[in-house]
């Protein structure tokens, strides 16, 4: 199955916070890991604010813009996702940012691999099949 994995999930690959192992694994795992484009200045957002706080140095922060397309099998334009990411964002009444991801995941008929439970929740209560998504982090039910 393809996995559509957020920016929650990408930037445990580099980092180490809760969830990071799972989500290692899951950039190891072989699988069709693909993302919306939007994906690599939200984790590169990330890496600055690391560095800029010295938690990392901006060399590193630099090798994190490089290798984070690598670990994908594709990345998707956002442009070709932004009309169905807008109506997902209205109707949950939610940031359109993550809304982006959630509509690959659709397009994609993949499953949604995310770290933010907030997003979770939105997702639920609208109704979203549960089973087309997939927690990571040590409140995973998985």
């Amino acid at each position: 199955m393809i996995q559509v994995v957020d920016a929650s999930v990408a930037a445990k690959w580099f980092f180490a916070e809760n969830g990071d192992q799972e989500a290692r694994e899951l950039a190891l795992s072989g699988g069709a890991l693909i993302a919306p484009d939007l994906i690599v200045p939200e984790v590169c957002n990330v890496a600055l604010r690391k560095a800029v706080e010295k938690e990392i140095t901006f060399e590193r922060a630099q090798a994190i813009a490089l290798q984070l397309p690598e670990l994908l099998n594709r990345l998707i334009p956002g442009a070709e996702l932004a009309p169905r990411a807008i109506e997902l964002a209205i109707r949950l009444r939610h940031p359109v940012y993550d809304c982006f991801y959630l509509a690959l995941a659709e397009i994609a008929d993949g499953e949604l691999v995310t770290a933010d439970m907030k997003f979770l929740k939105v997702i639920g209560r609208a109704g979203f099949d549960r089973k087309r998504i997939r927690l990571i982090g040590e409140l995973s039910p998985r």
